[in-house]
């Protein structure tokens, strides 16, 4: 049951922010081959294509975020020589500098988590149920390609 709590615990959609140490403690703690650990932070900054931002909405579809989420990390662990995976995204309004997203992958080498990790974050803008919206001094705009 530890077990089972602890893998939720591994791919979440989230409003409340995260702390960047504690997720890569998670991984840590799944194994003591973990030789090499790759990490992605996205956080909101306030310029996108010339314009300013304020802030930043994401919405999701409830459920099916989590899904892809979850097949993510199974592909990534299935296609990659990694240990452990970690994919935290958050939804709601989130302000200028906050944490967004984190990809935290934990391998015996490092070129194998940092290959991992890269393939994860761009899996999950391909694929993940995910939408941002930017708010601007210009108005609100949809974010539609995901760079």
């Amino acid at each position: 049951m530890a077990v089972e709590i602890e893998e939720t615990m591994l791919v979440r959609v989230q409003a409340e922010d995260f702390s960047v140490d504690e997720e890569i403690n998670r991984v840590r703690a799944r194994s003591t081959r973990i030789g090499g650990i790759a990490t992605f932070l996205g956080t909101v900054r306030d310029r996108s294509k010339g314009r300013d931002v304020r802030l930043l909405t994401f919405e999701h579809y409830e459920g099916m975020a989590q899904k892809k989420l979850r097949e993510i990390r199974e592909r990534a662990l299935q296609d990659f020589d990694v240990i452990e995976v970690l994919v935290l995204h958050r939804y709601g309004a989130i302000e200028i500098g906050e944490n967004v997203v984190l990809i935290v992958v934990g391998a015996e080498h490092r070129a194998d988590a940092f290959r991992a990790c890269e393939w994860c974050i761009d899996e999950l803008k391909k694929i993940t149920p995910i939408w941002k919206l930017e708010e601007t001094p210009e108005g609100d705009v949809w974010v539609e390609e995901h760079p």
